[in-house]
C-alpha cells in the first residue's frame, strides 16, 4: 500500500495490521552516533498502550519493542532503524458478525470500494493500533532534537475538551496533565469528565476531543518557503492521524476575528535581542519557525464502533442494521495525544535536519 511513509530526511514507513502478527516500522535518516536503546523508546510507547484506565479500550497489549537494526552498542549506526511490535491480544472473532457490513464513519467502506479487498479484523491497517508505532518513531525523533539542539525540544501535548465540555485555560497546569486519565491540564474539570465519558459509555456511544500540542525551545529558520512550510507538514502529520478532522496553529479560526493590529505579533528589542510581544502565529510566520513556541490544536472525531445500532450497507448492497462488538476506546482523543506529541516530533526532527542539509547549522 503506497502513503505508509511519512518525512524527507527523517523518513520511516510503518506496516503491520490491527490483528496481524506484529505491527513495525524502518526509520532512516537519523544521524549515527546518537545514544539509543530500547527503553528510549519503551518510555513514550507505555504512555500510549491500551487498558491503563476505565476510559480506553480493554486490549491488553505490552507494546514491547524490539530493535532489530540500526543501533549498536547503544548508539544509533546512520543506517536504517527497524522496529517490531508484536500483537499478543488479538481477538479477530468479534468482528466476524461485521466482516460484509461497513461501520458508519469507518474507512470500511472506502478501503473495499479502493482495493476490493480489507481486513475487517479490527480495521486492519485503518486501526489506531498503527500509531504505536508512530510513537515509536516520535520516540527517536526527540532523541535527534535533543541531541542537536542545545537545551533540547520539549514536546507536551494535553487534551483540552471533552465533547462539548472545555477547561478553564486560567487553571493551566502542567503537571496535572500526567496525573489523570485524560492528559487534561484542568484539575477541576476531571469528575465532570469523567462522569459524562461515564454516560456515553453506558449508552453504547462514543464522543470526539480536542488535544493541544506545544513545542517549546525551537530554533529559529526551520521550514521552507511555499510548498515545504513547515505549518503545512504540521497539518499533514496531524491530520494523517485517525480520526483526525481537523488542525490549527496557533489562533487557527479565531484571527478572523482579530484587526491586523491585534492579529500582528509585533517585536521590539531587548538587551540586544529580539522579541514578540504575542504569539496569535503559532510560532510560525511564512511557514519559517520564529522561535517561539509552536502551539497546534487537533479536533479527534468520535470512535466509529460503537455497540449502539446503526443503519448501514453491506458488500452485497443490502441495507443492514449494525452494531460493533469488541474493545474500543470510547474517546479515541484521550490516547491520541501521545501520538499526536510523537508527529509533531518526527516533523520537527525532519525539519531540522533539512534546515542543517540546506544552511549547514
Amino acid at each position: 500500500m503506497a502513503g505508509s511513509s511519512f518525512g524527507t530526511m527523517f523518513r520511516f514507513t510503518t506496516f503491520g495490521e490491527s490483528h496481524g502478527t506484529a505491527i513495525g516500522c524502518v526509520i532512516d535518516g537519523v544521524p549515527p552516533r546518537i545514544l539509543l536503546n530500547e527503553n528510549d523508546i519503551q518510555y513514550w510507547l507505555d504512555r500510549r498502550k491500551p487498558g491503563q484506565s476505565d476510559f480506553t479500550t480493554k486490549r491488553n497489549e505490552t507494546d514491547t519493542v524490539k530493535i532489530l537494526s540500526g543501533v549498536f552498542e547503544n548508539q544509533t549506526t546512520g543506517t536504517p532503524i527497524g522496529l517490531l511490535i508484536d500483537n499478543i491480544d488479538q481477538r479477530s472473532n468479534d468482528y466476524s458478525k461485521i466482516a460484509d457490513q461497513f461501520r458508519p464513519g469507518h474507512a470500511d467502506y472506502t478501503y473495499q470500494a479502493k482495493y476490493g479487498i480489507r481486513d475487517y479484523r479490527g480495521g486492519g491497517r485503518a486501526s489506531a493500533r498503527e500509531t504505536a508505532m508512530r510513537v515509536a518513531a516520535g520516540a527517536i525523533a526527540r532523541k535527534i532534537l535533543n541531541s542537536l539542539v542545545p537545551n533540547g525540544i520539549t514536546i507536551r501535548g494535553a487534551m483540552i475538551k471533552l465533547g462539548p465540555y472545555s477547561i478553564d485555560r486560567i487553571r493551566w497546569d502542567w503537571k496535572q496533565v500526567e496525573n489523570n486519565p485524560f492528559w487534561c491540564p484542568d484539575a477541576q474539570v476531571i469528575n465532570e469528565w469523567a462522569t459524562y465519558l461515564n454516560s456515553v459509555c453506558k449508552n453504547g456511544s462514543s464522543i470526539g476531543g480536542v488535544v493541544e500540542v506545544v513545542a517549546e525551545n525551537v530554533p529559529v529558520g526551520l521550514g521552507s518557503p511555499v510548498y515545504d512550510k513547515l505549518d503545512a507538514d504540521i497539518a499533514k502529520a496531524l491530520m494523517s492521524i485517525n480520526a483526525v478532522k481537523g488542525v490549527e496553529i496557533g489562533d487557527g479560526f479565531d484571527v478572523v476575528a482579530l484587526s491586523g493590529e491585534e492579529n500582528a505579533d509585533t517585536m521590539h528589542m531587548c538587551n540586544d535581542r529580539l522579541n514578540f510581544l504575542s504569539n496569535h502565529a503559532g510560532g510560525i510566520i511564512g511557514g519559517i519557525s520564529t522561535g517561539q513556541n509552536i502551539i497546534a490544536r487537533v479536533a479527534i472525531k468520535p470512535t466509529s464502533s460503537i455497540s449502539s445500532k446503526q443503519i448501514s450497507v453491506d458488500s452485497h448492497n443490502h441495507n443492514v442494521e449494525i452494531s460493533t462488538n469488541g474493545r474500543h476506546d470510547p474517546c479515541v482523543a484521550i490516547r491520541g495525544v501521545p501520538v499526536i506529541e510523537a508527529m509533531l516530533a518526527v516533523t520537527l526532527a525532519d525539519h531540522l535536519l533539512r534546515h542543517r542539509a540546506q544552511c549547514g547549522l
